[in-house]
This record gives structure tokens, sequence and C-alpha cells, in this order.
């Protein structure tokens, strides 16, 4: 009787010892894979998507009132096959999202980024547009359909979560659309 009695206790203890590790773990996570196991096999991947390496480059994903942007620098000046590499890679993007093909982002995370059902079945309510920066480029993303508008941004909060950009996770004030 007095065992049966401890096993909740026991079971409780059991489920707060375990439970920040489930948590943090990634969902595309195999179990006992760190998080620093997972930022590699990302960037391993995300190098056969996007065709540069993450290392060598600086991801932002940005929040606008009307959507936001992808943007890709090479970190050296004189990087210009990385440079060139970002740019064929947005291109692409910019092109294969508007087809509501998401594939790369699929194959860089091993898992469908939230927002991408949404985004692909209001493909024709978004608008992609490439355009050159001196080391790489951007891509904007601008909708002012609302259920989109909160696609995009779910899909680019978990961007920023997933590539640890450090950008910010809301939408800047008044007058904060890209252009």
């Amino acid at each position: 009787m007095m065992l049966n009695s401890r096993l909740p206790v026991v079971f409780a203890f059991a489920l707060l010892i375990a439970a920040p590790a489930a948590y943090a773990q990634h969902s595309a996570m195999p179990a006992g894979m760190t998080h620093e196991q997972h930022m590699e096999q990302m960037k391993k991947a995300g190098k056969t998507a996007m065709g540069f390496d993450q290392d060598t480059t600086t991801h932002h994903f940005l929040l606008a009132a009307n959507g936001g942007a992808i943007s890709v620098e090479a970190n050296a000046a004189d990087d210009r096959a990385g440079r060139d590499q970002i740019r064929m890679h947005l291109k692409e993007i910019a092109v294969a999202f508007k087809q509501g093909d998401f594939g790369k982002p699929l194959a860089t995370h091993s898992e469908q980024p939230p927002g991408v059902p949404v985004m692909q079945r209001l493909k024709a309510e978004i608008t992609y547009t490439y355009a050159d920066t001196e080391r790489g480029g951007i891509v904007r993303i601008a909708t002012a359909n609302a259920e989109a508008l909160a696609a995009v941004h779910t899909f680019l909060k978990y961007q920023i979560t997933e590539h640890a950009t450090g950008d910010p996770l809301t939408v800047p004030g008044p007058g904060g659309e890209l252009r």
C-alpha cells in the first residue's frame, strides 16, 4: 500500500526532471540530439539547399507591418563567390515562394516551417520582391491579407529562432512597413 501511494509523487518528480529537456528539444530533432548538434545538422542541410556556408554569411529575418524580409549578406566584403551564391539563392527563393514551393526551407530544417501551409494556400495574396544588396540580397515579402500576414510573421519568427539571428520577434511600431 505504501508503494502505491508514492507512485504518483515519483511519477510527478520524474516529469519535472524530464520536462525541461523535452521542452528545449526541437520537434525535428531525434531523441538525444543536443541543440548544437541540431544547428550543425541544419547548417549542413542548409549549405546543400542554399549553396553557401551559413558560417560565412549573416541571415536576417525581419518582421514588418505589411510582411517582412529575408536578407543574407556575405560576412567578408571580398567574398564575391559567396555574394553571388546568396543572390542566386534568394532570386530562386522569391520565384519558388511565389509559386508556393517551400522545398528549400523544408530541406534546410528537416521539417515544414510553421506558416507555410497558409502561405501556400494564399500565395496569390503575397508578393515576393528580390533586390541585390552590397554583399548579398534581400527578399521583401508583402501582403494586405490578414491571414497571410499572420502566416508570414509565423514563418519569419520560426526562421529567426532556428537560425538564431537575434532579430526582433515583434513588428516595429507605426510606419514599420517595408518599401
